[in-house]
């Protein structure tokens, strides 16, 4: 009988399952479902992965608002990257479903995203003349946000129904990609200079300095990357207005690399949510 409530709580989600937590007790713990047992791990596991999926689309969009911003808070963009390690580790770092590897791989997932976040803080702060900073960010930051994307889409494969936290969940992943793809060409720029050109304004540059800012003894921080960005997500969309384009190997490299990518978490995603709808209406 528990077991068919448990069921039923997971198709109708946390709210509409009627869940009661008791008075001082932690999420897991002391909930009860409508039998009258303990919460099983998995509707635990459900709660989480909703609210990492709420948690990480307003942080990717709250960084796409700070693009627009005048120059002078750009900055406040770095701030939003540095976080969403925390907030997918948090969400996504927990083990659900089975573990043929036992709980080796969420440790080290939860290990590269806290490599990811000290790699990315240390080359935020640091100096522009610094360009080795970005080479551990570039790889590290790669591996996380792939491994990420893989986790994001099991997750979204494992709910009973497409829903709007599934949905949310899904344009998250896909901004994730997006704004990675910024940061990571951005880090690129600092590590190869010129490996991107702009076709607009400031002599050809894909980067700008804030306005009094010397090159050489500009902390990371105060560079705009906007166009970079914008050529991420040129990139993810396949577009390709022409406005900047790629010069070094590496970064033609990277561009095609985050063209396939958008091309397949779509395809991955579309999959994934067609089969849920379709599993819920044969159902």
């Amino acid at each position: 009988m528990n077991k068919l409530l448990s069921r039923e709580a997971l198709r109708l989600g946390p709210n509409q399952a009627g869940w009661e937590p008791v008075a001082g007790g932690t999420l897991g713990h002391n909930q009860r479902q409508p039998g009258g047992g303990p919460v099983p791990a998995e509707l635990i596991g459900v709660r989480r992965r909703h609210r990492c999926y709420t948690q990480l689309l307003a942080l990717c969009l709250a960084v796409m608002v700070t693009f627009a911003l005048p120059e002078g808070l750009n900055w406040l963009g770095m701030v939003g990257y540095n976080l969403m390690p925390l907030v997918i580790i948090r969400g996504l770092g927990e083990p659900f479903g089975r573990l043929p590897f036992g709980r080796v791989p969420h440790r080290l997932f939860r290990l590269l995203g806290l490599a990811a976040f000290l790699s990315s803080l240390v080359w935020t702060l640091t100096p522009v003349f610094m360009r080795g900073t970005g080479v551990p960010m570039l790889v590290l930051w790669g591996a996380f946000v792939g491994w990420s994307s893989l986790r994001l889409i099991r997750g979204l494969a494992q709910e009973p129904e497409v829903s709007e936290k599934v949905l949310m969940g899904a344009l998250a992943g896909y901004l994730l990609v997006g704004l990675t793809a910024g940061l990571l060409f951005s880090a690129l720029e600092t590590v190869v200079p010129g490996s991107f050109s702009s076709a607009n304004g400031s002599g050809g540059a894909a980067i700008i300095l804030t306005p009094g800012a010397e090159e050489v003894f500009s902390s990371v921080w105060t560079i705009n990357f906007v166009r970079l960005n914008y050529f991420a997500f040129v990139c993810l969309t396949t577009v390709g207005f022409g406005d900047i384009v790629p010069l070094t190997s590496q970064a033609q490299m990277f561009s095609v690399a985050v063209s396939l990518m958008g091309t397949t978490y779509l395809a991955l995603v579309m999959g994934v949510l067609i089969s849920r709808y379709r599993g819920v209406r044969g159902e």
